[in-house]
């Protein structure tokens, strides 16, 4: 019977460890070139923001991996004319899940080619109206998100694709968010968010 639990322990230990060492954590972060899509939208122009956070990649096979993680990061849109500027940025929690396929190029660098759906909750924004030389207004909005025509429903789903390359513990990441849930509040409106970004990153 010693044996026995003996052997459990030890296969118990080794399981564990064969877990954890498949399961990298680190953080990822970088530059945000997002905008509005849908029928009820003209001259929205891009708006730069950023999303930072902790990345998680689970290598089940030699060469496949399941990679998410729990980010901060800002979408919306910008509108310009020749004399205003008017920006409304939109702050999520955003929530990947990615199937991604990893080449070895040469030892210990990887490039990754990476796939699949997303999850974000909006939790806060702000808008900005600047015009000519004399107006600079900053509206922090904490309803932003809400079931007012002028609010955004905080739900949002879609699917992402993208390539990157890892270098040892460092890696680089460049994809494209596409939104497919309408955010909008109005009865015939439809806004999806689309962001494209650049990230860096590093597994601990």
């Amino acid at each position: 019977m010693k044996k026995l639990r003996l052997s459990l322990v030890v296969a118990m230990l080794a399981i564990v460890t064969a877990a954890r060492a498949q399961l990298n954590l680190g953080v990822k972060g970088g530059v945000n070139m997002s905008n509005f899509y849908g029928d009820e939208l003209t001259d929205k122009n891009m708006k730069i923001g950023f999303h930072v956070g902790l990345a998680a990649d689970y290598d089940f096979a030699p060469s496949m991996a399941l990679q998410t993680g729990l980010f901060f990061t800002t979408k919306g849109f910008k509108y310009e004319t020749s004399s205003s500027e008017y920006t409304e940025n939109l702050m999520y929690l955003q929530l990947p899940v990615h199937l991604a396929y990893k080449q070895d190029v040469t030892p210990g660098t990887r490039i990754v080619f990476h796939a699949g759906p997303y999850l974000a909750y909006g939790v806060g924004g702000k808008r900005n109206l600047k015009s000519g030389n004399w107006l600079d207004t900053t509206w922090d909005v904490d309803k932003i998100f809400g079931d007012a025509t002028r609010q955004y429903k905080p739900f949002d789903a879609g699917l992402g694709l993208g390539v990157g390359a890892e270098f040892g513990r460092f890696l680089v990441d460049i994809g494209w968010d596409m939104g497919l849930v309408n955010i909008s509040n109005n009865t015939d409106g439809n806004i999806k968010n689309q962001n494209a970004y650049l990230s860096v990153g590093y597994k601990f």
